[in-house]
């Protein structure tokens, strides 16, 4: 199994979220499983969330006439039975010896219930696909950027079999985490928002032309992203919230949270990426993209993560921001060349914000030029991130 980045707490009780399929079970199991202190469940069996959702009070009781008190208590998919949450709070302030791993797919169902997370009794973790720091040697860009990074997408050879994975991963996102869980009143526009929303990855949102193409209204289909955010499946890049232009977009965007499950739901599957067009290009920024937000969360930089897009046409692709720091300003480039030149507006605004720039490529020579850091992009995430080899 490959190694995480994640830094897993070892004395205290967490919280480890994550959408379905980035492999927090497997995770939590390969660091747990060799040791006799640990308690598992997991309430995607039907007889222990009948159990629990019914008396979640027996939780306590199982544990209390134990001969040997466990040191750990994993509870899987514990957004299926919130009210175990109270039970759990309980035990942590009458058993302090016992830590608890508390694994979701979906914050969604905690936040509806009021759940206070334990007021910070456990704390919080975060897990995502694999990112290409993690798969080192194992990471080739041209199946990341078409089959995403999965951990289960790396059991296939056959893209054949590629496509059935992630369609699947795709039909049982709507059928679990939305249909079961009864999320939307009417399952069949959420259906067709779906694609949609997949087709506007990574572009400012227009939840007005959306509502017209899938037949709700605009409200409805900010709840939509709103759900697809609450179950992890993406994330939003908000405007940037300082002006440097007067006329500055203030619309969002929105990242699924892997390339491959975005192409499933928009059903590009099919159609494969070639590197130099703007498909090609799209995708890449996409990933990088999603790697910021990935390594901001492992390292806990705290960046606040923006774009920027005026109406005249200037655009950042990537802002990352942090009180009394300067802010870092990110274009993303798919080219194995990148040219000095076509950088000079940001480099000249950059000058003016004392922002530090950067220009993110498959451009192989790395320097520096009137300010601006050229760097390959995997090489620029290593010094942003001030990640040792």
């Amino acid at each position: 199994m490959l190694k995480r980045t994640l830094s897993i707490p070892n004395n205290n009780s967490f919280f480890l979220f994550g959408a379905r399929g980035v492999g927090k079970t497997s995770l939590i199991r390969s660091l747990f499983e060799r040791r006799e202190d640990v308690l598992f469940i997991d309430l995607l069996d039907f007889d222990l969330f009948d159990r629990y959702s019914l008396s979640p009070q027996i939780l306590r009781k199982e544990i209390e006439v134990m001969d040997k008190r466990p040191q750990w208590v994993v509870l899987d998919e514990v957004q299926k039975v919130p009210e175990l949450l109270n039970v759990v709070h309980q035990l942590i302030e009458s058993e302090p010896r016992i830590h608890f791993v508390l694994l979701g797919s979906s914050s969604r169902r905690l936040k509806q219930k009021g759940v206070n997370l334990l007021a910070g009794r456990a704390w919080l973790r975060s897990l995502f696909p694999f990112t290409s720091l993690e798969l080192e040697e194992q990471f080739d860009l041209a199946q990341a950027l078409n089959w995403g990074t999965l951990p289960k997408i790396f059991q296939y050879e056959n893209e054949s079999d590629k496509v059935d994975f992630l369609k699947a991963h795709a039909h049982t996102y709507v059928k679990t985490e939305v249909q079961e869980e009864q999320w939307v009143r009417k399952i069949l526009p959420f259906r067709r928002f779906l694609p949609i929303a997949a087709q506007m990855n990574g572009k400012p949102l227009n939840y007005l032309k959306i509502s017209r193409d899938v037949g709700v209204g605009v409200t409805v289909i900010q709840s939509y992203f709103e759900i697809l955010e609450d179950t992890l499946l993406g994330f939003h890049l908000p405007s940037y919230n300082k002006s440097i232009r007067k006329q500055q977009r203030e619309a969002a965007k929105f990242y699924f949270f892997d390339t491959g499950v975005k192409k499933a739901l928009q059903k590009t599957l099919d159609a494969k990426l070639v590197s130099g067009t703007s498909e090609w290009g799209q995708a890449f920024e996409h990933f990088v993209i999603c790697e910021f937000h990935r390594l901001n969360e492992y390292y806990k930089k705290d960046y606040e993560l923006s774009y920027l897009l005026t109406k005249d046409g200037f655009e950042i692709d990537l802002i990352l921001s942090k009180a009394n720091q300067p802010d870092i300003y990110i274009e993303i480039k798919s080219a194995e060349k990148v040219h000095e030149k076509e950088f000079n507006h940001l480099a000249s605004v950059g000058k003016e914000q004392k922002a530090k720039v950067f220009v993110l490529s498959n451009d192989s020579i790395n320097r520096i030029d009137s300010g601006v850091h050229f760097l390959h992009w995997q090489e620029g995430l290593k010094k942003i991130f001030s990640i040792e080899d």
